[in-house]
């Protein structure tokens, strides 16, 4: 059965019969009248999705291949089959996946190197067509590595190539190698002459391209940043380009420009380009005057620039009233849509959304470092429910805002201690990690990790809700930031102050809890992790276990010989000096502990290695050295003499008394207190 088309063709014409006649003609050996047909081809398209979609199911895509690739064939015919094909790539996004199913990238690509300009400009604009839509095949454009040359080489020959190429260029920039091609290629001094340009649909693709190469590439902007068109620097050119009478389409790519160019450590954050350009701008179009797209763009770029630097969140915090602009944006649409606005429903939603995720992303920025500004945020109407709200919101992007904006704020002490605990915002949370995948997961567990601190009200229920598993399921991830952030919220949920009774005894419980869940097989296996962070981390969860002299001898009675082990591997590895400190530190907790103290005087080795560190060149490794020996000879407590008179004949006594002369105050402090127990 064929497919009933009569409702793809348009009335105007007797479906088949037409379509027929025009590719009857196309096969034609006159070859002046094959070209009238193209040309007649050409206005029957344009504008006219049925028609394309029916000619190209007649396959006239093949057809005019044919004629593009034939070098023998009239110029004219060969440049009117590529603008037919460009008109067909302007219908819709199966229309585009047709034309690369056909193979016309490549043979277009390799046209370009034809000598008339007016069939390489047909070329470029089917191409432009083609890489700008949705199905654009980007790495189709890298497979020849002579194309991008080619197409720089090419691009200042007249206003259409230069529009053609930047677009294309603009559009197929999508990595980091990408960005390099095009840099190793001469993109700057290729396109820098074009942002001075007097022609608007030149300057703008210009100005994207420059946007694109230098997103998160610190040797791209740098050479951007050095470069210079007609004895002006590019970066003063983008300040004019921000200026408010060019378009909001152009104010807001150069503020942009310049925000990757102040990311990538190119400008300096507190450069007056930056300062009193870029983030003005960018604010700016924040305002409720730009259009909602721009609003969201706008409020994006902010939360980048400013995301790792303090005085620009101060100096942000505080311009044209830049944190209820954006609460605004958590309240759209501000009316109720009724049932006579269908239309605009999709509409209203779909912005809210990104209304929503873009407010929250600038928040979490503006909050990252300074407690007066989360102050502000917090104190904001309602905040705090959009943000609860937005943890369990069904778009990903919203939820994900959601959860770094909470990060943001659970740095604040004193937000743990009310408004989180206000809003129970545990719940949200802990729900939302069920079923993360591992972008929303890094997040989510970083924010647990402040939940979980000794003084958040959250810890206790947080415990209550199966964290700990959760924790734990989370050091055994391939991802390191997930280990990361698993390994350190056991750490602060190990944590604990002086306790006592009641207290005391659920502290102890925690600690089984975690290492019961852990695993010492995991546990043993992190403390050889090759992330360095991992480690440190492990090391403070391990520390943390190791406090209080019942836990101390309780943990060591059951795991001593594997700790020790463990202690001995790293204090012996390449590790840094933090890393050895904190493994120096807790040799202290265990020997501190009553009876944990005999696997320390128990190995030699390990002794050996302790009076190393005392005199070893880092005064921190001495200090550490120094209060685990402090702590076996403590004379209170029982064994103390014979401790004392073992390590007094390795020699301990004796350098603990050069250690006298040291001018670091901590150190001379603790070699005075560890002298003194010796009897």
């Amino acid at each position: 059965m064929l497919m009933d088309t009569s409702d793809m063709i348009c009335d105007t014409y007797p479906g088949d019969m037409v379509g027929r006649e025009y590719m009857e003609n196309l096969y034609g050996e006159d070859m002046d009248r094959v070209l009238h047909s193209v040309v007649k081809l050409k206005n029957a398209v344009i504008g006219n999705n049925k028609q394309k979609f029916h000619m190209m199911s007649l396959g006239v895509v093949a057809r005019l291949l044919e004629f593009i690739q034939n070098e023998r064939a009239a110029v004219g015919l060969r440049t009117e089959s590529a603008i037919v094909l460009g008109s067909l790539a302007k219908g819709s996004q199966a229309n585009v996946k047709r034309l690369v199913d056909s193979g016309v990238v490549p043979i277009l690509l390799q046209c370009l190197n034809n000598s008339n300009l007016k069939f390489v400009e047909g070329c470029l604009r089917c191409l432009r067509s083609i890489f700008t839509s949705q199905a654009a095949p980007v790495d189709l454009l890298y497979t020849d590595p002579g194309v991008v040359p080619h197409m720089l080489d090419i691009v200042s020959q007249s206003p259409t190539t230069q529009e053609c190429i930047c677009s294309i260029l603009a559009q197929c920039c999508k990595t980091s190698k990408h960005q390099g091609l095009l840099y190793s290629n001469g993109v700057i001094e290729s396109l820098a002459p074009l942002l001075a340009s007097k022609m608007y649909k030149v300057q703008m693709p210009a100005l994207r391209v420059f946007c694109v190469i230098t997103y998160m590439n610190q040797i791209v902007s740098s050479a951007v940043a050095s470069a210079s068109v007609s004895e002006r620097s590019l970066p003063d050119l983008l300040v004019e380009l921000c200026l408010r009478d060019k378009s909001v389409e152009m104010q807001m790519s150069s503020a942009k420009c310049l925000t990757y160019m102040c990311r990538a450590n190119a400008l300096s954050s507190q450069d007056s380009k930056i300062v009193y350009k870029a983030l003005p701008t960018l604010i700016r179009m924040c305002k409720k005057d730009r259009s909602l797209e721009e609003r969201v763009e706008g409020a994006e770029t902010l939360a980048y620039l400013i995301e790792v630097d303090l005085e620009l969140q101060r100096i942000a915090s505080y311009s044209d009233h830049l944190i209820p602009t954006l609460s605004e944006f958590l309240r759209y649409p501000s009316t109720q849509t009724t049932v006579m606005d269908l239309k605009r429903l999709d509409y209203d939603m779909k912005h809210s959304h990104e209304l929503k995720a873009a407010a929250l992303m600038a928040f979490a920025s503006l909050g990252a470092n300074d407690e007066d500004i989360r102050k502000k945020i917090i104190e904001t109407e309602n905040l705090m429910d959009h943000v609860v709200c937005g943890l369990s919101d069904p778009v990903v992007r919203v939820r994900l805002a959601a959860v770094r904006c909470l990060h943001s704020l659970s740095r604040s002490v004193q937000q743990l201690r009310t408004s989180f605990q206000d809003h129970a915002v545990w719940k949200p949370l802990m729900k939302l990690l069920q079923n993360a995948d591992d972008d929303m997961l890094t997040v989510a567990s970083s924010t647990l990790c402040n939940l979980l601190l000794e003084f958040s009200p959250s810890k206790e229920p947080m415990l209550e809700s199966g964290a700990v598993d959760l924790l734990c399921d989370l050091t055994k991830r391939d991802d390191p930031a997930l280990r990361l952030n698993g390994i350190w919220a056991l750490m602060n949920m190990a944590f604990q102050v002086e306790t006592k009774n009641m207290a005391f005894q659920a502290e102890q419980k925690v600690k089984s809890q975690i290492l019961a869940a852990l695993g010492t097989d995991q546990l043993f296996k992190l403390l050889s992790d090759p992330d360095v962070n991992v480690l440190m981390k492990t090391l403070g969860l391990l520390r943390n276990l190791l406090s209080n002299k019942p836990h101390i001898d309780h943990i060591m009675g059951m795991h001593g010989q594997q700790i020790m082990q463990a202690i001995v591997l790293i204090l012996e590895g390449e590790h840094t000096i933090e890393v050895k400190e904190q493994t120096l530190c807790i040799l202290a907790n265990i020997s501190d502990g009553t009876t944990a103290k005999d696997f320390i005087m128990a190995n030699d080795d390990v002794l050996k290695k302790i009076t190393n560190y005392m005199i070893h060149a880092n005064v921190r490794l001495q200090i550490a050295a120094t209060f685990c020996i402090s702590n076996l000879v403590w004379n209170e407590e029982e064994g103390a003499l014979e401790r004392q008179m073992k390590l007094r004949d390795m020699g301990v006594q004796k350098l603990l008394q050069q250690l006298l002369s040291s001018s670091d105050t901590v150190l001379f402090d603790k070699v005075k207190t560890a002298l003194q127990q010796f009897t």
